[in-house]
């Protein structure tokens, strides 16, 4: 025999189940109308268009410049990504390791980049690189992104260090290795999973950062995203399929990084810090 509170979680299950697919749908049939819009040649009636053609898609390089614009997507992306891991890796280990007067202060001030919206500190990290001649460069829109890409390399790594006995560091100090040695031949090896995951995580958001890289991009330093934008509201006439085509390469690119980046993720080490238990 049931009890109600049996009927009342079935209820529960069954409406959160209702929700996840109608969101599911509806995200569905936005990505399906921008993908059939961007090979359709006319859509006025009817649920599919007249024809398709590829066309829009090289209309689309050209009027767009998507070469010059993915070159300068991959430049910025690259720049954050490395400057990133070469920043919040020690970061990491040194939360990890060592306890310091202001410890929670200092992971206080990591996280709060990621816990306010980007343009809370945005407009005020734009004029202070215009001021300083960097606003409106490629440079300006790699350092806008440092921001908050850097901490959340120390926040996706510091599990990862986490989980490594100590003891190893330790037995590697008494036979003799420094500290360079032990971080390049033992730490490496065995932070690389999580190195890659955090790499990864920050390419894909930094691909995806619209408001910092709107505020600090010129004329020459627009990543993909940007231009999406300008595309869509700049003055002049320009043709939706055009832009449809441009938004797909957009999801695309986004897409692949996104499954690669869940290749190398263990999503348990993202929820919390997981510890290894130490043998007494």
């Amino acid at each position: 025999m049931l009890h109600k509170s049996d009927l009342g979680q079935g209820a529960i299950r069954i409406a959160f189940g209702v929700l996840m697919a109608f969101i599911i749908l509806n995200v569905a049939a936005i990505v399906a109308v921008v993908a059939v819009n961007s090979f359709g040649t006319q859509w006025f009636t009817g649920w599919l268009p007249e024809a398709f053609t590829t066309n829009w898609y090289s209309r689309a390089w050209k009027e767009f410049q998507l070469g010059d614009v993915l070159w300068t997507t991959a430049l910025a992306v690259g720049a954050v990504v490395l400057l990133s891991v070469l920043i919040g890796v020690p970061a990491a280990y040194v939360l990890a390791r060592v306890d310091f007067p202001g410890k929670r202060l200092v992971t206080l001030l990591f996280l709060l980049p990621l816990l306010v919206p980007p343009m809370t500190y945005g407009i005020p990290l734009a004029t202070v690189l215009y001021q300083v001649n960097l606003g409106g460069s490629l440079w300006g829109v790699i350092l806008a992104n440092l921001v908050p890409c850097a901490p959340f390399v120390v926040m996706v790594m510091t599990p990862f260090i986490e989980q490594i006995d100590t003891r190893v560091e330790v037995a590697a100090r008494v036979f003799g290795a420094g500290t360079l040695t032990i971080f390049r031949r033992i730490l490496m090896p065995l932070l690389l999973p999580g190195i890659m995951a955090a790499s990864l995580l920050v390419l894909v958001r930094t691909i995806s950062m619209f408001e910092l890289t709107f505020l600090t991009a010129g004329a020459d330093s627009q990543t993909l995203v940007v231009a999406l934008y300008y595309a869509v509201f700049a003055a002049g006439i320009r043709s939706a399929q055009s832009i449809d085509a441009m938004a797909v390469i957009y999801m695309l690119t986004t897409l692949v990084w996104v499954l690669i980046a869940f290749r190398f993720i263990d999503p348990t080490q993202m929820v919390g810090k997981v510890r290894v238990q130490k043998s007494s």
